[in-house]
């Protein structure tokens, strides 16, 4: 064998393993995911700086636990109804408003910050609207990569963007407990506004897309009504949904960060490296696996590998809530961002497969909610569990409970465990 055949073996293995980069030779796409990549670290300060602020405002984890359930209610709302949007208008002007939206409310949040008001009721309003204009913006950015790649191109694009976003949520978490104690919290909130203002121009420059229809119109409840009766023949993608909701809401443990950070791993009261690494921890396993996304093209058996990657999930975050120390908290942390990260690119891979251009926007809206209204509800309940019982019994608990669901979702759902990817992406 000649060495030009070994190295191309090589190569070809190598290309097996390591993410895809073919996307990113498409101009707009490659715009869209320059302004995910500023904004990836900036808006993680933000989602640091929110719960840090009320536990310091409260010294409570139920009040932090409240900002779950303060932000659910417009992720439902506007999730649901930003997706029907997306269907229905110019995608590009969509993206424009909601990332305005999120900018201005950004600034709010450092003026308020900057001037010491030290109320925790404005701090939770101003994240309620944050999470609207969220709501809006997320199903149309992710209805509009279907738009700017070809189809066979999908899954790296999806594996590209949600690599880059687990990266910021590594960094940004990190960041936020190294900046906090040297420039003050406020100034998170101003980092995060010049990041979204930057973000702003790379999505003005991407081309317009208006629906294939070429009918522009006003979305109404009709059209989130007809998006979940479309989701009723999508049987698979609704147990991909419910499973999901399981291992958030009953494992998802972040709203016990701060009061962990600082009563169980000795933080400072104003913040330290701990809590930056508890927030980094679950997004450096996502990352890791983002990186070495190749082989998971290969696999068939999708619906078995997001239920194994769940149950792995819930056994990592029932030994973080075990864990004695920092570093093995962290390193039960980075195993479960991996199981998720694993479960969340065969999700949308489903999601891809089932939804029509047309029912595209509404179908993320609905994942939308799910991905990220979970989590909401799991931090009014481990908050809220954890000031009762105290924070490992309501993460390990929470662990558990997440396996034992699984096991009785697989019972009820038999149509998911079977389920099989129709081609492989090679």
């Amino acid at each position: 064998m000649s060495v030009e055949t070994q190295a191309g073996g090589k190569r070809k293995r190598f290309g097996n393993v390591v993410i895809d980069t073919q996307p990113l030779r498409q101009p707009a796409f490659r715009r869209l995911w320059i302004g995910t990549a500023v904004t990836a670290i900036g808006s993680q300060l933000t989602t640091v700086a929110v719960p840090k602020q009320v536990f310091d405002l409260t010294g409570s984890s139920g009040y932090v636990g409240l900002t779950g359930a303060v932000a659910l209610v417009p992720l439902l709302v506007f999730g649901l109804w930003g997706g029907a949007i997306a269907d229905t208008v110019d995608r590009r002007k969509l993206l424009v408003f909601g990332n305005a939206g999120i900018a201005v409310v950004s600034a709010l949040l450092w003026l308020q910050a900057w001037l010491n008001v030290g109320s925790v009721w404005l701090v939770l309003a101003l994240l309620a609207f944050n999470q609207a204009f969220f709501a809006i913006n997320m199903p149309t950015r992710s209805a509009v990569v279907a738009r700017l790649v070809a189809p066979e191109l999908l899954p790296a694009a999806t594996a590209l963007s949600g690599t880059m976003n687990q990266f910021g949520t590594v960094f940004g978490p990190m960041a936020a407990g190294a900046l906090m104690p040297v420039l003050g919290l406020p100034t998170l909130y101003l980092i995060d506004t010049i990041a979204l203002l930057l973000t702003l121009y790379t999505v003005w420059r991407l081309p317009a897309m208006p629906p294939l229809s070429g009918q522009v119109r006003r979305a109404g409840l009709r059209d989130v009504i007809d998006g979940f009766r479309y989701m009723g023949t999508q049987k698979v993608l609704l147990a991909s949904f419910v499973v999901d909701i399981i291992a958030m809401v009953a494992g998802m443990p972040r709203a016990l960060f701060p009061e962990m950070a600082e009563r169980t791993f000795g933080d400072p009261h104003g913040g330290g490296l701990a809590l930056g690494w508890l927030y980094a921890a679950i997004p450096i396993g996502s990352v890791l696996i983002g990186l070495l996304s190749g082989w998971l093209g290969r696999v068939r058996r999708q619906g078995v590998a997001v239920v194994v990657s769940i149950c792995v999930w819930g056994a990592a975050i029932a030994g973080f809530g075990l864990a004695g120390s920092l570093w093995l908290a962290v390193v039960f942390l980075v195993l479960g961002g991996a199981a998720d990260m694993v479960s969340a690119i065969y999700r949308q891979s489903i999601l891809q497969a089932a939804a029509t251009d047309e029912m595209r926007g509404r179908m993320q809206g609905a994942f939308t909610v799910v991905v990220a209204g979970g989590p909401r509800i799991a931090d009014l309940t481990h908050g809220w569990t954890a000031a009762a019982v105290g924070t490992a019994a309501a993460a390990s608990g929470g662990g558990v409970l997440v396996i034992v669901l699984m096991v009785l979702a697989v019972a009820l759902l038999p149509a998911f465990w079977r389920y099989r990817a129709k081609a492989v992406v090679k």
